[in-house]
C-alpha cells in the first residue's frame, strides 16, 4: 500500500534508513557516507515528510527544487552543501514545480549521516550545536564555487577513505576531526555567501526596515513591548542567529544593534516632536520602565531623554 505523502517518517538509527532505502547495512552504527556520482546520485528522501535522529550533511550537483525544513522551505537551486539537525522535520516539496518528483529532489553526490552519540566525548558534540546553518531556519543552502566545490568534495573523500579503512584505536578521533574540518569549511563558505550573495541580503534588510517601522508606527510595541530579535528573524523567516550573522556581515551591526538604532531613532523623533513624559515615551516604544529607556537611551547618545528634548527648546 502506498504511503500517504503527509505521512512523518521517523529515523531512529542510521541503520533504520539504509534499510529503509535498501541500501547495505552501514559498516559503522553510528555514521554513514552515502556516494553517488553527478551521473548517477544516490536517493534518500522518502516520499512526504520525515524526522532523522542524526546528522545530515548533503553535497548535491546542479538541481532544481525545494524541500520543506520545518514549517518553510530550502531552496537549493544551483545545487550546494545542505544541512539539518536532528529531530528536524524534512520532505519534498512541489511548490512552483509540479513535475518535480520526491526522489529528483533529493538527490546527492555525497551524505553524510552522524548520529549524536558518535560525537559524545569529544568538545564537537557541543560545539557543532553552535554551527548557524544547522537550524531550522537557515532557508537557503551553501551555494559552493568550483574551487569550494573541489575542498568539499576533498574532505569527504577523506572522511570516506578513514571509513572504509581497517578500524582501529585512531579511526573515530580521525573521522571527528575530519567532520570538524568539514564544517569548518562550510562555515567559511557561508561568511562568503553572505557576501557573494548580497542583493538578495540587502532586500532582507530593506525588509527588516520596513518591519521595524510598521512595529512602532502600528503601535505594536504598546501591545509586545520592545521588538525581540527573535520576533524580527520569525518575520524573516530566518534563525536568530543566522539574521545576525547576516546582518553583520552587511551593515557590521547584529539584530540587537539594529533593534536598538531603531528605537533611538524613534526617541529622537517622539522627543524632538511631542510633549509626552520621559515615562510616556518609554511605554510607547515598549519599555516597561522608563529607567530601561533612559538607561539605553543615554548609552546610545551621551543624553539623557530631557537633556535631548531640551536641545529643541
Amino acid at each position: 500500500m502506498k504511503k500517504e505523502e503527509n505521512t512523518l517518517h521517523k529515523f531512529n538509527s542510521i541503520s533504520d534508513a539504509h534499510k529503509e532505502f535498501g541500501l547495505p547495512k552501514p559498516k559503522h552504527p553510528l555514521i554513514s557516507l552515502l556516494h553517488g556520482n553527478d551521473a548517477n546520485p544516490h536517493f534518500i528522501e522518502p516520499s512526504g515528510s520525515h524526522v532523522l535522529n542524526f546528522y545530515k550533511i548533503s553535497y548535491k550537483p546542479m538541481l532544481n527544487g525545494k524541500l520543506r525544513y520545518g514549517l518553510h522551505h530550502y531552496d537549493f537551486e544551483g545545487g550546494g552543501l545542505l544541512f539539518a539537525a536532528p529531530h528536524q522535520i524534512m520532505g519534498s516539496s512541489h511548490e512552483n514545480n509540479s513535475e518535480t518528483t520526491p526522489c529528483s529532489i533529493d538527490s546527492s553526490v555525497y551524505t553524510l549521516l552522524i548520529h549524536p552519540d558518535f560525537l559524545l566525548s569529544y568538545p564537537l558534540a557541543k560545539k557543532i550545536k553552535q554551527y548557524n546553518y544547522f537550524s531550522y531556519a537557515v532557508n537557503e543552502a551553501l551555494h559552493l564555487s568550483e574551487a569550494e566545490k573541489e575542498t568539499i568534495i576533498s574532505v569527504f573523500k577523506m572522511i570516506e577513505t578513514e571509513l572504509n579503512s581497517r578500524i582501529d584505536d585512531f579511526s573515530q578521533d580521525v573521522v571527528v576531526s575530519q567532520i570538524e574540518v568539514l564544517l569548518n569549511f562550510a562555515n567559511r563558505f557561508y561568511k562568503r555567501q553572505f557576501i557573494t550573495r548580497k542583493a538578495a541580503n540587502n532586500d532582507l534588510l530593506q525588509k527588516l526596515e520596513e518591519i521595524l517601522i510598521d512595529y512602532f508606527n502600528n503601535e505594536t510595541a504598546l501591545r509586545s513591548g520592545v521588538p525581540t530579535v527573535a520576533y524580527l528573524a520569525g518575520q524573516l523567516n530566518l534563525s536568530p542567529s543566522y539574521l545576525s550573522d547576516m546582518l553583520r556581515s552587511l551593515t557590521g551591526r547584529n539584530a540587537q544593534q539594529h533593534i536598538h538604532d531603531k528605537v533611538i531613532e524613534k526617541a529622537k523623533e517622539i522627543l524632538s516632536t511631542t510633549n509626552l513624559s520621559v515615562g510616556e515615551v518609554a511605554y510607547a516604544l515598549g519599555f516597561e520602565y522608563s529607567q530601561s529607556f533612559s538607561k539605553l537611551f543615554k548609552s546610545k547618545t551621551n543624553f539623557s531623554p530631557l537633556e535631548f528634548r531640551q536641545q529643541f527648546n
